[in-house]
């Protein structure tokens, strides 16, 4: 039964894969940012095209794929396992975060006995390309099981990002969330090296190959490649926040001023609910339709009953839900 069942899934998953790769194509077309000249930095304003069609496939027959896998998903937790494993991801995101959470959310999405995923998250943000790599795990983990984003501290840029990869978030009244942008920082020392009697050769294949270095200023034709490339994440994050919001991009621009919101500020908008971790784990329950379920919290592969809860971050977490994962699947 269980095996049958998980055929089904692989055929739709299959399916919204193939429409997914068709949708975004046809995204990127419609929403790709318009080249910005030096004198005007600011981000393309771009409406996301309601009820799109690609090859024939409305986006109701694309809900209609989601539904079903929603109530593949539902059926798969009913017969397997009431345990909720919280991965935790603090501090700045960077590529050894992503090393250590991918192949741990890719384990977890097999693990039979696992019902739900409970992302921690505590960060600031981070790096791009980590923070998309995990954002799309988080996004195909949850096609299989729940996922809820939670934070008590901190919760924002790419930790948001990767949050609307999941199915809620619920974060503390006084949380940090949102900071939604990109942000690109050029250091121009060419000065302070003149002064200070440093000479710098360089030797390069192509004008672009030190764009960005600190001992000279960016070129004007730089500064275009740079600002659309910029542009170009920053239409990313827009996008994945209107998905995993269920806004359009005209209300997500609302709040990517950059800034971040105390979560009980915008309830609604870009959290579900405000709370501790209970109430995070109450959430995933529902969604697991379980009650009761043994929470284990995992730090990596390696050595996952290591994990402790250092600081003031034990000051988030009901000592009760402690419990290290001692291996196995």
């Amino acid at each position: 039964m269980r095996e049958n069942l998980w055929k089904y899934v692989s055929v739709v998953l299959v399916l919204l894969l193939a429409l997914s790769t068709v949708a975004i194509v046809v995204l990127y077309k419609a929403i790709s940012p318009a080249v910005v000249s030096p004198n005007n930095t600011a981000p393309a304003v771009v409406e996301t095209p309601v009820n799109l069609t690609c090859n024939g496939t409305s986006s109701y027959q694309i809900n209609q794929l989601k539904e079903e896998v929603a109530y593949l998903r539902s059926l798969i937790n009913k017969t397997g396992g009431k345990t909720i494993a919280v991965v935790p991801i603090f501090g700045i995101i960077d590529d050894y975060t992503a090393l250590e959470v991918i192949p741990l959310l890719r384990r977890i999405s097999t693990n039979g006995s696992i019902g739900g995923v409970l992302l921690w998250i505590e960060s600031p943000g981070g790096e791009v390309g980590p923070v998309m790599e995990i954002y799309s795990t988080v996004k195909k983990l949850s096609l299989v099981k729940p996922v809820v984003a939670y934070s008590g501290g901190i919760m924002a840029s790419g930790g948001y990002y990767i949050a609307n990869g999941a199915d809620k978030i619920v974060a503390s009244p006084l949380a940090e969330v949102g900071s939604i942008g990109v942000i690109y920082v050029h250091y121009d020392l060419q000065e302070n090296y003149q002064r200070n009697g440093i000479k710098v050769e360089v030797f390069k294949t192509g004008p672009y190959k030190d764009m960005g270095a600190e001992w000279r200023d960016l070129t004007p034709e730089e500064k275009k490649i740079i600002t659309n490339m910029v542009n170009t994440y920053f239409q990313a994050f827009l996008q994945a926040v209107s998905e995993g919001r269920n806004m359009s991009i005209s209300q997500v621009k609302k709040f990517a001023s950059g800034r971040t919101w105390f979560a009980e500020n915008v309830t609604g908008a870009l959290v579900d609910e405000t709370g501790g971790i209970d109430t995070a784990i109450s959430v995933l329950e529902r969604l697991m339709n379980v009650t009761g379920a043994k929470v284990v919290i995992y730090k990596n592969l390696e050595t996952p009953s290591d994990f402790e809860v250092v600081g003031s971050k034990a000051l988030y977490l009901d000592p009760s839900y402690i419990t290290p994962y001692l291996g196995g699947d």
